[in-house]
């Protein structure tokens, strides 16, 4: 049996999740902020467009017009497709950014809901899901 005389040992690099868990969850909130940001994105073009896709209510509490919420949604998608994006390289600010835009993005989506209401409350659930998948307390070690 080897031993460690010289007191020598294998360090990590950086921070490195010790559990595959971590990574994959965060590698999988990647791809979702990334593919939700797309989805964001050609939301925001087809309510710009003011494309008949859309049913517009009357007098719901937050309304706005259908090409403001489409140019809030073309932003905040470029934005939540540009942070999944940078998650992949495992940025510790992507996550922050990743969890603020999340946030945002489930309060435009509860807005969005009398325009697309499946659509909406599948994307508030996969925010949630991104929120949770950035914020799980991992076992990393600082070295």
């Amino acid at each position: 049996m080897a031993s460690n005389v010289g007191g020598t040992r294998h360090h990590q690099a950086g921070w490195e999740a010790k559990s595959p868990w971590a990574t994959s969850w965060t590698a999988a909130a990647a791809v979702l902020m990334t593919f939700g940001g797309i989805m964001a994105i050609f939301q925001g073009i087809s309510a710009i467009a003011q494309d008949n896709v859309f049913v517009t209510t009357q007098n719901f509490t937050y309304e706005f017009s259908l090409t403001g919420w489409g140019w809030i949604h073309l932003i905040l998608g470029a934005l939540v497709t540009a942070a999944g994006i940078a998650l992949f390289t495992g940025a510790a600010w992507a996550r922050v950014v990743g969890i603020v835009l999340a946030g945002l993005s489930m309060v435009a989506n509860f807005v969005w809901l009398p325009h697309a209401p499946v659509w909406s409350v599948a994307l508030l659930i996969i925010d949630g899901f991104i929120i949770w998948a950035l914020c799980a307390p991992r076992r990393e070690s600082r070295v």
